[in-house]
């Protein structure tokens, strides 16, 4: 009762935050509450209009509240802001499959989260008894079930089961070996040229059905296959996300009716980015289905890079992409720098030059000190006023462009840990499949002994598989999927400024939680 004020009549007045949605249901409690107490004068719920930002609240269920959590600890969505969590329910476990691929591990990670979601209300029944390391587990038990889901999905992608790979839909390669090469553990340099005459090692010219076709494992050159797939897949990757967070921002300014911010900050900031990231995604996508082992393997590095050391510079014909190039890429640039002045003083200026439109986009830089010299502030003109206006739109709007500029190219070669990190796993599983279970299965001493010998290599390959592949490993591909999307997803719309609904509650009262 203490939450209520006494009004002149009598009568106990408070004021609240509650959902739209749950107005009917808080009226409807009121009034039992009433009819219990055995009350005279029934309760009256009314909507007080305000000012003050509502608090944020998301009604999510259990599958969505993990991912929340990720998204509440880097900041409180601003009132009627787009909620990421939405889409990291996908992204997040996406990404984290991209970095930890591997059908096996994948499969142990999913049937371990699997496990605490059917066992649900029988853990929640004992909360209270177990340790912390066990309810951060359980609490996130959908999240380590959805990335166990992806890994798999991701280590069908990869064809890479415990470093080996299986042959689901029969091998596009047309090996000639024999069981001396297979004894030999023979290597192969495979060559995708197809040639209908050669009888070994020739490709069939029609692709894997799904996935890195099984013959790859055998090739001497399969970490330089696999080291350009996964680049470039990080690569298209990062921009697809990074762009998905920069159309998000679109729809955040027209719901907010900022239309300033769409033609003077959107457009500039989307036309940057595909004239560079989208232009070097185009050039991967063209080099991948109109380059053959027949015609010139330009460097899309180089070429990317000329772009800039080599401005309006003749293309070598063995550097060359597609006809025009040389045309082409130096207009992306010009436009490309266009955008730049475009971001940065276009806003500012209009909003100098017409105040009416002037958006409440900016906190003034004097409200970040205290007490800041009242006295020279009390004397200063309408002028000086406008001037410092004007400086805090331009510092602030400078800050953007230096920040989403060098981003563009920081971000994309962020992403690029989506390759080093599965390179990494997939090495480290490949490193103890060799060193300790090939190296027991390998020992021949008799029919009575060699058993043991497997037994034990088994044995200390399944403790160093859970205990580096799956924790040490899982763990750090949970902490880079997080930090691409806090830092190179989210900072392309999400402010994060809000604060949390916390609804009245005893048990919260008597557990010490009740907000001050």
């Amino acid at each position: 009762m203490n939450k209520f004020k006494k009004t002149e009549t009598g009568l106990l007045h408070a004021e609240g935050w509650c959902a739209n949605i749950s107005l009917n249901e808080v009226d409807r409690a009121l009034k039992r509450g009433a009819q219990a107490a055995g009350a005279g004068v029934p309760p009256i719920l009314n909507t007080v209009p305000t000012k003050r930002t509502p608090p944020t609240y998301h009604r999510n269920n259990k599958l969505v509240k993990g991912y929340q959590a990720l998204i509440d600890a880097y900041g409180i969505a601003t009132y009627q802001e787009i909620n990421p969590a939405i889409f990291t329910v996908i992204t997040f476990p996406f990404l984290f499959g991209i970095m930890f691929g591997d059908i096996g591990h994948g499969l142990l990670m999913f049937l371990f989260g699997l496990y605490f979601v059917l066992k649900e209300n029988y853990f929640l029944r004992r909360l209270k008894s177990y340790e912390e390391i066990f309810l951060m587990l359980f609490n996130g038990r959908y999240i380590i079930m959805m990335n166990g889901l992806f890994a798999l999905w991701a280590g069908l992608l990869y064809n890479d089961i415990f470093s080996l790979t299986i042959n689901i839909f029969g091998m596009q390669w047309e090996p000639n070996w024999n069981m001396t090469d297979i004894k030999k553990e023979k290597t192969y340099t495979l060559d995708p040229y197809h040639d209908s005459t050669r009888s070994f090692n020739a490709y069939s010219g029609t692709p894997y059905i799904f996935g890195i076709d099984p013959f790859w494992n055998l090739a001497e050159n399969k970490l330089t296959f696999i080291n350009s797939y996964k680049m470039k897949l990080a690569v298209i990757l990062g921009f697809s996300q990074m762009m998905f967070g920069l159309i998000l921002s679109l729809y955040n300014y027209r719901y907010k009716g900022k239309k300033l911010d769409v033609y003077c900050t959107f457009i500039p900031q989307f036309i940057f980015m595909n004239c560079l990231v989208g232009y070097l995604v185009f050039l991967v996508f063209f080099k991948w289905f109109t380059v053959t082992p027949k015609t010139n393997q330009p460097s899309l590095l180089i070429a990317f890079i000329g772009m800039f050391l080599q401005f309006g510079s003749p293309i070598a014909d063995e550097d060359r992409l597609y006809a025009m190039q040389e045309y082409i890429q130096p207009a992306l640039v010009i436009i490309a720098v266009i955008s730049v002045p475009w971001m940065f003083g276009a806003k500012p200026l209009i909003e100098h030059c017409y105040p009416r439109i002037r958006q409440a986009s900016y906190e003034p830089l004097s409200q970040s000190y205290d007490n800041f010299d009242e006295g020279a502030a009390d004397g200063d003109d309408e002028g000086g006023e406008e001037h410092h206006d004007t400086m805090d739109m331009l510092v602030h709007q400078g800050i953007e462009t230096i920040e989403f500029t060098l981003g563009c190219v920081s971000n994309t070669a962020s992403y690029l840990r989506l390759w080093a990190l599965s390179l990494a796993h997939a090495e480290l599983s490949e490193v103890l499949w060799s060193m300790v279970m090939k190296a027991g299965l390998s020992i021949n001493v008799n029919p009575y002994v060699n058993p043991v010998f497997t037994v034990v290599a088994f044995a200390f390959w399944a403790v160093l598989t859970v205990a580096i592949l799956l924790v040490l490993e899982g763990l750090s591909a949970f902490l880079h999927a997080l930090r691409l999307h806090w830092v190179e997803f989210q900072n392309k719309f999400y402010d994060g400024e809000g604060h949390p609904f916390a609804p009245f509650s005893f048990e919260r009262m008597l557990n010490g939680a009740e907000d001050e």
